[in-house]
């Protein structure tokens, strides 16, 4: 087991909205490293998963599902001033809980922006109304013009969240493996420009999960390693992507925003069945799931360079997921099924036997080709240094750790983002859980064995455009 070490004393109390796979696995950490108690502690939930948990940890557990109607009258009493809510839910709005956590003088903490039940799939909304762009924007609204106000952390799990403190490291990393001379910046424009001067195209969320389980998947069930109904949600979501400066040719089945900085775009149809070529260390070249998430948006919008009120540099960036094997089945027949949920859910802890989660980024179009950097953590890893975490669940969970640690230690920055933090204290107190860190160049691009078995319409000038990513 992981070494205790306190790095923040809390007094305030600390609810928790949901208690899936991931609240479940970032119970023991808080306990373990942020100064409280269990009795300081209550779980607000849906379900009864979990419970048997809370009991044991001797936290407060109530089964409850919170709608537009009563969640008011359930969490007010609970938060106060210098309270923390952490929002680990799904069907729950964000927006509502970061109003009520504001209103109340509380931190607040997620890892997804989420609608009200049933607003990813409303048949009523537009593709676009849909999108994580529009949802980020709405967050985004509620900041308001004074800097002092509680500090309300958005979308800070593994991805969105770690990932982009991933990029800031791996832009130093590369800045001196190729001679650029630089200090770790200090503003976004100065991350901007550091990507820039390295030349970087494209930024892809490069995830292989190879986790095995001894309970085979049977039909009418979706499998995992985390939240059944966060990937379902997410996956029927549209595909979408922060759209490049060096892109020149616009998918045929893709949108803009007519509002906003316009920095991502979307594709009509699901993330769930749109797929990209990316690539690990360990995994080589495969197929990922372009999965829509806030990372491909935010990180887009941080790195624009803007000059003379004009876009003059801009990354591609997307999330580019090959989920556990038991996951891609359960993803095959759902699509079947007409993206009907099956009838049975399972999310695989114990009976997984071997495997890793590989997570990291990978940055491509500059001097050395591009560079992958990020985890690899097998389920060995895992099961030593936290309980109720699989390798997945422990990125996620010590990453939504570092972001409440640090919001408590800046308890007055109003809404952040990822990219806006302070990327060496997350990854400090990340690092002891993520296994194995490592940095890899490849000669590896999307052209690679292309055309051998196939005629295909590729862009021969530049691998990097999403045109030659994407499979078709």
């Amino acid at each position: 087991m992981k070494e205790n070490k306190v790095y923040v004393n809390f007094a305030g109390k600390i609810v928790m909205v949901g208690f899936g796979s991931i609240g479940q696995g970032i119970l023991p950490l808080i306990l373990r490293h942020i100064g409280t108690s269990p009795d300081r502690i209550t779980i607000v939930t849906a379900e009864d998963a979990g419970h048997i948990e809370a009991e044991q940890f001797g936290v407060k557990f109530v089964k409850i599902a919170l709608t537009p109607e009563n969640y008011r009258p359930i969490l007010e009493p609970l938060i106060g001033a210098g309270d923390f809510l952490l929002n680990l839910s799904v069907d729950v709005s964000t927006l509502a809980l970061i109003k009520l956590a504001r209103e109340r003088g509380a931190l607040y903490l997620d890892t997804c922006i989420e609608p009200w039940a049933g607003g990813y799939v409303d048949p009523k909304a537009s593709v676009a109304t849909r999108s994580n762009y529009m949802m980020r924007l709405g967050a985004l609204a509620l900041r308001t013009p004074e800097q002092s106000a509680p500090t309300a952390v958005l979308t800070h799990g593994a991805n969105p969240g770690l990932v982009s403190h991933l990029v800031k490291k791996a832009l130093i990393n590369i800045a001196a493996d190729t001679g650029v001379q630089v200090v770790a910046p200090q503003s976004r424009e100065g991350w901007a420009q550091l990507a820039q001067t390295l030349g970087i195209k494209v930024m892809h969320v490069a995830e292989r999960d190879t986790q095995i389980s001894n309970v085979p998947k049977v039909p009418n069930e979706f499998v995992n390693t985390w939240s059944v109904d966060g990937f379902v949600s997410e996956g029927a979501q549209p595909a979408e992507l922060g759209w490049g400066t060096h892109e020149k040719n616009f998918p045929v089945d893709g949108g803009r925003h007519s509002v906003g900085s316009g920095c991502a775009i979307y594709l009509n149809r699901p993330g769930a069945s749109t797929r990209v070529r990316t690539w690990t260390p360990k995994s080589g070249h495969f197929h990922g799931f372009l999965i829509t998430h806030s990372e491909a948006i935010s990180l887009a919008d941080y790195y624009t360079v803007i000059k003379d009120g004009r876009v003059v540099y801009r990354p591609t960036a997307h999330y580019a997921y090959h989920p556990c094997d038991n996951a891609v089945m359960s993803l095959h027949e759902f699509a079947g099924r007409n993206w009907t949920l099956q009838d049975h859910k399972r999310i695989m802890l114990n009976e997984i036997t071997q495997g890793m989660d590989e997570l990291g980024v990978l940055l491509a179009g500059h001097q050395k080709n591009a560079y992958w950097y990020g985890s690899q953590l097998s389920i060995e890893e895992a099961r030593n240094l936290a309980p109720y975490n699989s390798a997945t669940g422990l990125q996620v969970t010590s990453a939504a750790l570092a972001g409440m640690i640090w919001a408590m230690e800046n308890p007055q920055r109003g809404i952040v983002e990822p990219d806006e933090m302070d990327h060496e204290r997350v990854l400090e107190i990340c690092s002891p859980y993520l296994g194995t860190v490592v940095g890899r160049y490849t000669d590896w691009t999307p052209l690679y064995q292309r055309g051998v078995l196939f005629s295909e319409d590729l862009d021969t000038t530049d691998a990097w455009q999403f045109k030659n990513v994407r499979v078709t």
